[in-house]
């Protein structure tokens, strides 16, 4: 089953208009989608007209009524969902699909060997007697 779980990336904010403070003119919205590893998403903005009537502050406001803003201008939310479900279909059910030329004789896997290092001899370094760690006395 798809889980659907939209959110609100980002508010522009008018720091006045008329006697309101710190008005909200565009949301930027994105809704995911996600099923085991497969996921879609789709992401916008919407533009809002200066408030009318009730006002909600700045920071009264709570993500659920941006959303519903965004629902009520022009979102379609029943769409969008749509479109990130098709992807993860897509992904799960590809709709196309690239198939071997069949003219080109396939490779066989035994014959895709990746290539050989060159071996290199390592490097001795002589055991000097004379070389010494100790401090001298």
């Amino acid at each position: 089953m798809i889980t659907i779980n939209w959110i609100i990336e980002r508010l522009l904010v008018k720091p006045t208009e008329g006697t309101h403070t710190d008005v909200v003119i565009t949301a930027d919205w994105r809704c995911n989608g996600s099923q085991d590893n497969y996921s879609g998403t789709c992401y916008g903005s919407c533009s809002f007209a200066p408030p009318t009537g009730s006002f909600t502050p700045y920071d009264d406001l709570t993500e659920q009524q941006v959303l519903d803003w965004c629902y009520a201008n022009g979102v379609d939310q029943s769409a969008i969902e749509a479109n990130v479900s098709l992807q993860i279909n897509n992904q799960i059910n590809p709709p196309v699909v690239s198939l071997p030329l069949p003219w080109v004789p396939p490779v066989p896997p035994a014959m895709i060997v990746p290539p050989m290092l060159p071996q290199v001899e390592p490097v001795l370094v002589a055991n000097d007697a004379s070389v010494s760690d100790a401090p001298a006395a």
